[in-house]
């Protein structure tokens, strides 16, 4: 069985070779990096199976690398690691296309779980079959086609995330109507965890912007409850 590749970026040398070694001793492939700006390019040559990303880097910090690899990669998990406490901090890392933040300092069993959530995470995605017979979708001026998980807008094409599409197919079919928050984050996320439900806020603020060419489509939220999509 081929060895799980971790692409682990660290400027912390001392923390970095406990991290690596202790996890190319259960088994893991690590690719060390301390120079953010660097990241990418080690992204690119080793095609890792997941992302650690430090926050907190010389010349370019975990943010921004995000933000590189999901221009290229909207699969691939990444986790930051940070010492930062605050809680625009992990709202921001999310809206980076984050799927679960580490804070420092922490044990190698956590960021060993957290590594084996996310992984199972993706293969989840990956193997979840769509069992909808829905297919192509009105949306007022959109069209939304679930399979190819696109949405279309004249000319304009845009290519979504697995979540991405189900959370608009969920909403869709439960359109006009209040979705409970708990619900939603239970059907595509499997439970309702703080990373979970912050995941769903980007998410949600993701399909807004998607969508704000037909002022006719609206989320709202309902304080405290989820959410109703209307639709003409």
């Amino acid at each position: 069985m081929q060895a799980t590749k971790v692409l682990y970026i660290e400027d912390e040398l001392f923390l970095g070779k406990i991290v690596k070694e202790s996890l190319e001793s259960r088994g893991f492939e690590v690719f060390m990096e301390d120079d953010g700006a660097k990241a990418f390019d080690l992204f690119t040559q080793t095609q890792p199976d997941i992302c650690v990303l430090d926050v907190m880097l010389p010349n370019k910090d975990g943010f921004a690398i995000a933000d590189e690899i999901r221009m290229v990669n909207d699969e691939v998990p990444i986790i930051f690691l940070t010492a930062k406490v605050q809680t625009e901090d992990v709202v921001k890392g999310f809206a980076m296309g984050a799927n679960d933040y580490i804070r420092k300092p922490f044990s190698m069993e956590e960021l060993i779980v957290r590594i084996h959530n996310a992984l199972k995470n993706k293969t989840t995605d990956k193997e979840q079959p769509n069992n909808s017979s829905l297919d192509n979708v009105q949306l007022g001026n959109y069209q939304f086609h679930v399979k190819r998980q696109t949405l279309s807008h004249g000319n304009e094409e845009k290519k979504l995330s697995y979540r991405e599409s189900e959370l608009l197919k969920l909403l869709y079919q439960h359109r006009d109507v209040i979705i409970d928050r708990r619900d939603i984050l239970n059907l595509l996320w499997g439970n309702d965890s703080f990373f979970n439900s912050r995941n769903l806020d980007v998410y949600i603020t993701k399909l807004r912007s998607y969508l704000k060419n037909d002022h006719s489509l609206e989320i709202i939220t309902i304080k405290g409850i989820g959410y109703r999509f209307v639709m003409p």
